[in-house]
Order: structure tokens, then sequence, then C-alpha cells
């Protein structure tokens, strides 16, 4: 009796070569039902249709090449590498193995012929490529190029990019004899207005293109099947969104007295500086959405430095002044610990209790804190995630006030609003982001909130000196750095990965650290990572922030949260491969004191000229919100730079800044189909957002 025929809505493990190891692999992938294969979609493609002379390729460069090898040796230094020099008949390069096996050394031997596949860099001695894929080939076998491009699928560990083809491959057939069990869920007009394909054409087109496929528009991302796709994903995510907010909007919200108590006038005397006109601005429209009895949902923008903070603590005060609890969540304990010391010397004369909740706590310092949550005291609770673990329970919550907004996905957010509620009443919701984001693409990518933004900075704050330099420069910028701790101020060093790696070639902070320690002996040195424990991260940043350390080298964990007004040279180590915002955001550790502030950017040369321009536009820039289009113009296809840094979510095969054009698209079918199909648009939600927490359905 033949085995009944697969079909799309069963399990992935019906399939050959799925396990129950491999489905749980698979899991974290959002890969839980065959279908899920057609929707996990290939986020670039690689081309091996055409082999490159070596001696032609440059730095940067993703190739195919073919080779004799001439040398296989060992280097020894940190840890064993094994060097396998390879050439053609115009030139030659090294293949780089920080990870092999005792096999793979003695088959590379020299007189063998490879064909390898990699990303060209630079290396001590002459152009190479650290761990290539490569094929043996034999001397007397003429082995056939590829004659389509290659898919490239987000993958996890112990999932590799054969094992991806060959379930896609698996999914592609299963699709052909099950076309049902995948129908249309756009509507018939919507697809008719934008002349888009059929959903299974275009995912058959994506997942193995033709071998006369454009091969350019593939890949950049913009072939009309993937342009056909990536529309159906925005327009999930509109839809997801907007459904989100008609469903908060259904609730209701303690209303806030809109007019100024004597309290206010009192904090707002009481501070050192004078509020600008964009932050006056600004606390006139939170207050307003708070005095209706509908939770205000409300993001806001503003540049490093604008004074975000003071908006937190006036929206504060307005709601304790009327008897309610307010929790502000930061994602750091020490960005909580700033927040708890600048607004509890504001709030001191005002005699209102400002309360501290993270896991650095005694246990009697926790149950206190939990004890004040549950008392009828308005007061202002500052915590990390702990505020909402499901032990913490707050009364009388009117207002929930979330610092750097794309820390916290939107159901950790729902989650902390669920714990304010009473009955069908919910707090209020202020979420605020340092990242700048073109306002057009703002209200796109936050279409669930109203959006504040502070354009302007206080008066006084002194621009942050820039320059890009070379790294060849970097003994010079030591000097330098050595000069400045001796006049008692501080540096940072920033590195984009930890250590070495195969993969990408980039400066590693282990090693700089390293560096740092045997040039500056005399200075106290010290290596913060994202690897490392919370708890050691947080007792090292502590140490710089009172001075124990003269120069923090670290990852980009630094980029948010820590306040040093002692430190004025912040020096970035392979600016180039940073998104422009999120070096904005790491400039902006700086500049924070009375010191003239300093920012080097250091590049490995060769620099392209969109890596030129992107560097010049930082140099030449402080304006985060005019950074961040310029960032939108000049980033490649396909690329997000800094995505977790922007708060944008990770999408499929949908890109923001590429597929601009589509999102007023978008937007117009979601309020479309909200209309007309909701019960379809619920369909739609769940295809593309099934296994992602941050999405409601309608």
């Amino acid at each position: 009796m033949p085995a009944p025929a697969l079909e799309l809505h069963h399990s992935i493990i019906t399939l050959k070569g799925v396990g129950p190891a491999i489905q749980q692999r698979l899991a974290k992938l959002g890969i839980v039902l065959i279908q899920d294969c057609l929707f996990h979609l290939p986020n670039r493609y690689i081309d091996r249709t055409q082999i490159r002379h070596i001696g032609s390729v440059v730095a940067g460069e993703v190739v195919l090449i073919q080779g004799e090898i001439t040398q296989t040796h060992m280097a020894y230094g940190k840890r064993r590498q094994l060097l396998c020099h390879i050439s053609d008949d115009t030139g030659g390069l090294v293949l780089r193995f920080f990870h092999f096996t005792h096999r793979q050394k003695n088959q590379l031997l020299p007189g063998k012929t490879l064909r390898c596949w990699g990303k060209v860099r630079s290396g001590r001695q002459s152009l190479e490529l650290a761990h290539p894929e490569y094929q043996m080939l034999a001397k007397d076998k003429e082995e056939a190029l590829d004659k389509t491009l290659t898919p490239v699928y987000p993958a996890t560990e112990g999932i590799s990019q054969f094992k991806l083809r060959a379930l896609s491959t698996q999914a592609l057939h299963v699709l052909r004899d099950d076309a049902r069990g995948l129908p249309e869920l756009v509507p018939q007009h919507i697809l008719k207005k934008y002349t888009f394909s059929t959903l299974a054409e275009s995912l058959c087109y994506v997942h193995r293109p033709p071998v006369d496929a454009d091969t350019d528009a593939l890949l950049q991302g913009r072939h009309k099947a993937q342009k056909r796709l990536a529309f159906e994903e925005l327009l999930a995510h509109q839809l997801s969104l907007r459904s989100l907010r008609a469903n908060i909007k259904q609730k209701q919200a303690h209303a806030i007295a809109s007019g100024r108590p004597p309290a206010i006038e009192q904090f707002i005397a009481g501070l050192n500086f004078t509020l600008t006109q964009a932050q006056a601005r600004v606390i006139d429209e939170v207050v307003t959405d708070m005095s209706k009895e509908k939770p205000m949902l409300r993001l806001l923008q503003g540049d490093v430095g604008c004074g975000k903070t003071v908006i937190a603590a006036l929206a504060a005060l307005y709601v304790i002044h009327a008897g309610y609890k307010v929790a502000l969540m930061a994602p750091t304990e020490i960005l909580c610990d700033q927040h708890f010391t600048t607004i509890s010397q504001w709030f001191a004369a005002l005699a209102i209790p400002v309360v501290l909740l993270k896991a650095k706590q005694t246990e009697g310092q926790r149950q206190h804190t939990l004890n004040r949550l549950t008392s009828p005291q308005p007061l202002l609770a500052i915590g990390t995630h702990a505020l909402f673990q499901e032990h913490v329970s707050i009364t009388q919550l009117a207002l929930v006030i979330i610092d750097e907004q794309h820390r916290f996905g939107v159901h950790q957010r729902l989650t902390l609003m669920e714990k304010g509620s009473t009955g069908n009443h919910y707090p209020h919701q202020l979420v605020m982001t340092a990242t700048p984001i073109p306002r057009t693409l703002a209200m796109t990518l936050f279409a669930e909130l109203d959006i504040s933004v502070i354009d302007a900075l206080p008066p006084g704050r002194v621009p942050i000196n820039t320059t890009v330099l070379s790294n060849r420069k970097r003994a010079d910028i030591i000097q330098r750095v050595d000069n400045i701790c001796r006049a008692g101020r501080q540096v940072y060093w920033v590195c984009a990965s930890i250590e070495n790696s195969e993969a990408v070639d980039l400066e590693p902070a282990e090693e700089i650290a390293a560096l740092l320690t045997d040039s500056l002996p005399a200075r106290r040195i010290a290596l913060v990572h994202g690897r490392m424990k919370s708890s050691e991260k947080e007792q090292i940043m502590q140490a710089f922030k009172l001075g124990e350390i003269d120069l923090l080298v670290a990852t980009t964990v630094i980029e948010v949260g820590v306040d040093v007004a002692n430190a004025n040279l912040m020096v970035i180590e392979n600016a180039e491969r940073l998104g422009l915002s999120q070096l904005h955001q790491l400039r902006g550790r700086v500049g924070r004191g009375a010191y003239e502030s300093h920012c080097v950017l250091l590049y490995k040369a060769p620099l392209s000229n969109m890596a030129k321009a992107r560097l010049s536009t930082l140099r030449d820039t402080h304006d985060g919100f005019l950074i961040a289009e310029k960032d939108l113009q000049l980033r490649g296809p396909g690329e997000l730079s800094g995505s977790r840094q922007t708060g944008l979510p990770v999408l499929k095969i949908a890109d923001f800044a590429r597929d601009a054009e589509q999102l007023p698209l978008a937007c117009d079918s979601a309020d479309d189909m909200l209309k007309n199909t909701p019960e379809t648009a619920n369909k739609l939600i769940k295809r593309w957002l099934n296994y992602h927490h941050d999405f409601v359905t309608v």
C-alpha cells in the first residue's frame, strides 16, 4: 500500500532526512510544518556559474576560483592554522583554515586542483580566503559549473546549507502536488492592481531561479518574484501592527488631568537648565494623550543627548500627582542605576518616592521594593526586565515608560501593559529611543504608535570632533590615548568582534586589548564584551564610570546606557563595517562633560566608494536624523546595517530600505483588508509571523 501523499500542513519531520534532533533545530528557524520551508526564504544568492582568474580578484569580492596547490604548511601563533597556497596562470593566493581535520591536512597536498568559493580579504603577505568552501577536482575529469544561482538561507547551528536546500527541494515537490494547501490570501483585486504573479509561482522562482533568470536583479533583491513576496510580508507586518493598535485602543485607561499642578512648576523651576521648545512641545503631546480614557501609545524619538529623560520624569510626575504608579523599564542595570540616580535627585525636593528593581539586589532589598509596588502609595518604579517577571505585581499602574525600545520586543511591552491592567483598564505607554529613524519610515514601521520627535539638542552642547583615519595610524592613536589618560580623562576603544574569526576580517577586541595593555603598561585597561556574564559586564562598566579604569576596550555592548562625563575620546575599529546609526550611537558616549571630545573612526584600507561616502557623512554631520536618512540612501540592497540597534524587525525577504517604495502600497492594502476581509488578514499574519512573539492577530 503506497504511503499517503504529503501535504503542506504536515509536520516537517515527515520529510526525508528530518529526525527529532533536526526537527528541534529547525524549530529555532520557525520551520515546524512543511509549508514553513517555503517561507524560509533565501536571504542572498551565490553565483557559482563562472570561475574568476585569481590574478583579477580584489579584497572584498566573493568569488569562485580554481587553482593548483603549490604549498601547504602549518602556522603557529595563538592557535594552529593550516595555510594552503594555490595558483593559476594569472596569480596566486592563500587559503587560511583556523579549524581543520587531520584528513583535510593530508588531502590538501601540492599538485592537487581545488575549486574554491569565498570572500577575498587582504592577508599578511597576499590576498587570502579564510575557511572557503572547496571541492577537490580529479585531474582527468572536467567538473561542470552550476547552471543557476545557489540560494543561501538563514541558518542555525547544526543545520547546513546543504540540508536547507534539500528540504526546500522536497517542500517545492509537495507544493506542486498540494497547490490547494497554499491558498492566495491577498485579495485578487490587490494582486491585479499591482500586477503581481501568484504566490506559488513567486516561491518556486525565488527558491530555484531558472537558467535564464535575471541574475543581477536576484542578487540585488529586486526581481519581480522577490518584490511580490516582499509585498506580502510587509502587508502581514502592517496588518499585525494595525491590529495591535486597534486591540489596545479598545481598552480603557485612567485619564490624567492635563493642567499644570504646582509640583510640575516646582520641578521645572528646580532644573539647572531650561526646557527646549522641542521638549516643551513633546511633553504637551504626551500629556494630551494621557488626558484621554484610551491608552496612550507613543514613541518618543530623539537624538543622542537631546533630553528624553526629563520628558520621562515629567510624564511620570503628572501620573504620580494624579495618584497612580509609573514603571520605567531600561535594558541594562547600569542604565537603570543611571535613571534612578538622576530622577531620584530631581524628585527629592518634591518628596516623591522612587524605587529600584533589578537582579543585583539582596533578598531584603528586593522584597522591600516588591512590597512598595503593591502598596497604595503613588511612586515611580525603575527596573530592568525584572519588572515584567511573573511574580512581580504592580497595583495602580497607569503609565509604562520603556527606554531604548529596540531592546524589548512588542511581546515584552505588551506583557508589562498586561501586568498593569485592572479589569478593562490598561496603562498608558511611552516608548523612547535614541536611534533616529527617518520620520516617513518610522510612521510605517511603528504603525501602532503615535510619534513624537525631539528635533533639537539643548543649547551649549559642544559637537564631537570626528576624524577618519586608516588603522595604519594606530600607533599614533595609542600615543594620543596615553596623553589623554595622563591628563586624567578616560577613553573608549570599540571593536566590532570579540575574537579572530574565519568568516570576517575584523580587528578582534581580545587582540586589541592585549596590544593596548602591552603598549600602555601604566594605564588601567579593561575589556568588556557580550559573551561575559551580565554581572561581570556591569561590574566593569561601573568601575569605568567610577574612574577606576582609564581605557575601556569593548564591543558594541557599550552603545547605550553608559554616561561617563570624564570620557572624551572614542576610538572605533573597522568603522567601515558598522551602520551609520550605530556609529552615531557609539560616538554619543563621549561629549557628555565639559571637556572637548573626539571620535576617531579607524578603517582598514582599501575603502569602497560607498564606505568613503558613509564615513564622510558621519565626519561632517552630527544630526542623527540626517544621518539616518543618508544611511537609507547609501545602504546596499539587502543590507540593513544595525537592524538590532534601530529596532527594525527581522524580515524573511523584505528589506525596509530596498523595498521602501512598497511600504505605502502595503499600508493601503492593510487598511483595505482590515475593512473588507479581516478573517483573511488574520490568516496572512499567521502565515508570515506565526512563530514570532511580536505580532498580534485580528
